[in-house]
């Protein structure tokens, strides 16, 4: 039984294709779709496996399409604790226009999650056979799925000594993070919300971020700044890492990877510092693929390499 779980509560499958040209009103070529699994906890499985770690993904699913997404998590080699439901698994469409580059992506609601199905998702997490050390809770919620369905996910695992590691956002964030857990991966709007102003400078992201580990809402946060990088805030740490420079083909799947490679860090012992370089170089060797691939190892490694060396030497 691995060390780490995933929770997923609002999965989908993603299919994208390329066209030569979007023109409005008329009927587009497109090239063979391709189809993926999806959803936050899920990347980060798949993320996960390309670091030669295993996890355990759990997830609601039904029908045709969550019949798929099983198969194609099957195909990755993915373990999994599907939950089934009345409701069929959403799907997301990404096409890019092949004149432009420009990529749009088209995200559908999730489908509904009734009192019971959140049940059997809460006695599964609860029925694993071995309690994990991790459990990554990310991605949206679902249509009738409350912030506080999430807290008492939270307040279970803690209960059993699980670190708890949140990447989400709005209102579930903020109560979440009320519970208090281990790592927290805010975006810098959704520090910036927390702190009540409309923007952050590096200083001040630095400085919001201590004020959640102070105030005991967790033990690490990571805050990601998209192209400048992330700052990691602990008690007794604050570090700002830069992004890599490289040619930007996709952002879809970069978060995900970037709390796997936090993940993968931390399970193996890592220093919180080296740990966020290596989420900072697979979140930015995402960014280097197309459409809604996540990154490749070699990418990864190449830029954590680098990063490394660019460390202080003090903190090596």
């Amino acid at each position: 039984m691995s060390t780490i779980v995933t929770l997923t509560l609002n999965p989908t499958v993603d299919k994208s294709t390329t066209a030569d040209q979007i023109i409005p009103d008329q009927k587009l070529r497109c090239a063979p779709p391709k189809f993926e699994p999806g959803g936050g906890g899920i990347n980060v499985s798949r993320a996960l496996r390309r670091l030669g770690t295993d996890s355990v993904a759990v997830f609601p699913v039904g029908g045709p399409s969550g019949t798929l997404l099983r198969e194609l998590l099957a195909q990755e080699h993915i373990q999994q604790q599907p939950v089934e439901t009345v409701s069929r698994t959403r799907e997301n469409f990404i096409v890019v226009d092949a004149s432009t580059g420009q990529q749009y992506r088209f995200g559908m609601p999730g489908t509904p999650l009734s009192a019971e199905e959140q049940q059997q998702i809460l006695t599964t997490l609860k029925s694993l056979p071995q309690v994990p050390e991790f459990l990554v809770i990310s991605g949206s919620l679902p249509p009738g799925v409350e912030p506080e369905f999430v807290v008492r996910i939270v307040r279970a695992a803690k209960g059993l000594g699980i670190k708890v590691v949140v990447d989400t956002s709005g209102p579930a964030l903020h109560q979440v993070l009320e519970e208090g857990v281990y790592l927290a991966k805010p975006n810098v709007g959704e520090l910036s919300k927390m702190a009540g102003v409309d923007e952050l400078d590096n200083e001040a992201v630095a400085q919001a971020a201590h004020k959640l580990v102070h105030d005991g809402k967790c033990d690490i946060v990571v805050v990601s700044l998209g192209a400048q990088g992330a700052c990691v805030v602990t008690r007794d740490l604050v570090d700002h890492i830069p992004a890599p420079a490289m040619k930007k083909r996709s952002t879809v799947g970069a978060g995900d990877s970037m709390v796997a490679g936090l993940v993968h860090g931390l399970s193996q012992g890592l220093s919180v510092r080296e740990t966020v370089r290596l989420g900072v170089a697979c979140g930015s060797a995402a960014t280097m693929n197309p459409g809604t691939e996540l990154f490749k190892p070699a990418d990864a490694d190449k830029l954590y390499r680098w990063l490394l060396q660019s460390m202080p030497a003090a903190a090596a």
